[in-house]
């Protein structure tokens, strides 16, 4: 099988799994899927562009930005989805079309920045942490901080409030945890109604996302395979 087949097989899959959760959550709206890249070669984003995909996520800079640029003929917007440090934010902005993975204030002038320095907004989502109270915190921000961080971003120049973006945790149930993203969700969306994204589920557990109110999923393995060896 060519590698334009397998990446079509994978993208004709995962769609059916999301309008099946789609169907069985009673939902009739859309929910845009995202195909994350990581560690895959700019030869299968065009191959996905081809296919009809129109959003990649990435999630490391030197990686993304590399491939942003090898790309940049086509006709994509690029989610950066990894972990975000302060000197690189600017970089960030400058390339990707939505930043889904802020979760600290300080991060908020850099990214700023960089769209300016690119001449457009740029989508931001708050990456939520979704682990339980006790457990080894992750990347996101604790619920509680999440209405000043929105606020941050809100009142920035060049930033566009979205919405939320989270991963489930490990070791638990999937959706007791995107219950708990919902209800952040609704505390958000009664201060800032244009932010009404929700980015959630991924490759094992975008039917619990979808049910929970998912607007994106994020799909790698599902799509493109196990992850080539990095190099």
């Amino acid at each position: 099988m060519s590698r334009r087949a397998e990446l079509a097989a994978g993208l004709a899959s995962v769609r059916e799994r999301i309008d099946a959760a789609r169907a069985s959550a009673g939902r009739d709206d859309e929910v845009g899927l995202v195909v994350v890249t990581k560690f895959f070669p700019a030869s299968d984003v065009r191959l996905l562009a081809d296919l009809g995909v129109r959003e990649v996520g990435e999630n490391r800079h030197q990686e993304a930005e590399a491939k942003a640029a090898e790309c940049a003929d086509l006709d994509l917007v690029w989610h950066y989805i990894g972990a975000l440090q302060s000197n690189k934010a600017a970089a960030v902005a400058r390339y990707a079309g939505v930043v889904e993975s802020l979760d600290r204030t300080k991060l908020v002038r850099g990214l700023d920045r960089g769209a300016a320095e690119r001449g457009s907004p740029l989508d931001v989502l708050v990456q939520v942490s979704l682990d339980p109270p006790g457990a080894e915190h992750r990347a996101g921000a604790v619920p509680d901080d999440v209405p000043a961080l929105a606020q941050a971003v809100a009142d920035s120049e060049h930033l566009r409030l979205r919405g939320l973006m989270a991963v489930a945790p490990l070791g638990e149930d999937p959706g007791a945890a995107f219950d708990r993203l919902a209800r952040v969700r609704e505390h958000l969306l009664a201060d800032h109604p244009q932010a009404d994204r929700l980015s959630a589920g991924m490759s094992g557990d975008l039917e619990q996302a979808v049910a929970a109110g998912a607007t994106h999923v994020r799909v790698g393995s599902a799509i493109l395979g196990s992850r080539p060896a990095v190099r």
